[in-house]
């Protein structure tokens, strides 16, 4: 739960154990990630931390609007942003509290065993090997990169149409580099999204596995259609997975 203090403080209180873990990483990863970066991002503390009753952590507001400005300048901002994340060193990240590769390969697996047994027999049966070589694919790729790992325009924040922030940190991990390209370069408009390819120097490669990982997005939405009951949501799913599959 997150609560905004005086105008200018978010009070998080955690109500489940992997809430409070992850907010103890973002409380000693972000202070020494943030001076690295170029635009603002949340810098949390610990105001209360007594383990099996209260969890509190604070960080001062990332001013903004949601990004909905997709030019070529703003694109160039984002590009430089993920430079700057992606080269930070792995090894000092995870000393600083980053979820490690190891921890984020293996939250991959499980997900991907999720999908294997719910989701894909869903899947229309002209797509479903289409859709099972994605979930193939995924457990291959490299987990040796600083990264959000959920960017959307929801976690890029503007004033006056120029991006200056970035946050929602959860799931920051050892990961992908392709993983912070999947919204940018297949989910943007192309002079926005290749804007920043340029800026970042992304190489085919990157290019390619950011399009598996669009690929991937939709299954969650579907799994946790599932597990809420709510059926327009796994129908909107599966409808997305399906779209995904459909483009080159």
């Amino acid at each position: 739960m997150a609560t905004l203090r005086d105008g200018r403080w978010i009070e998080r209180r955690p109500r489940r154990p992997a809430v409070t873990a992850q907010l103890r990483r973002e409380a000693s990863f972000l202070p020494w990630l943030a001076p690295a970066l170029p635009l603002r991002v949340p810098v949390p503390r610990i105001l209360v931390d007594q383990p099996g009753h209260e969890f509190v952590s604070t960080h001062e507001l990332v001013p903004g609007e949601p990004l909905c400005a997709f030019t070529s300048a703003n694109g160039r901002r984002l590009g430089r942003f993920l430079r700057a994340l992606h080269s930070r060193s792995s090894d000092d990240a995870v000393r600083h509290g980053l979820l490690p590769a190891s921890g984020a390969a293996e939250d991959l697996a499980n997900d991907v065993n999720l999908f294997r047994r719910t989701v894909l027999p869903l899947v229309p049966a002209g797509w479903r090997p289409d859709a099972q070589a994605v979930l193939d694919r995924v457990g291959t790729f490299p987990f040796d990169t600083v990264v959000h790992g959920d960017l959307g325009p929801e976690h890029v924040l503007t004033c006056d149409d120029v991006i200056t922030g970035v946050i929602d940190f959860g799931d920051a991990r050892c990961g992908d580099a392709a993983m912070d390209f999947s919204w940018v370069l297949h989910g943007t408009p192309s002079v926005f999204g290749e804007a920043a390819a340029e800026e970042y120097g992304v190489t085919p490669a990157v290019r390619e596995r950011a399009r598996v990982w669009r690929r991937l997005s939709p299954w969650y939405d579907v799994t946790r259609g599932l597990g809420t009951g709510d059926a327009d949501m796994v129908r909107d799913g599966l409808d997305g997975l399906v779209n995904r599959l459909r483009k080159p």
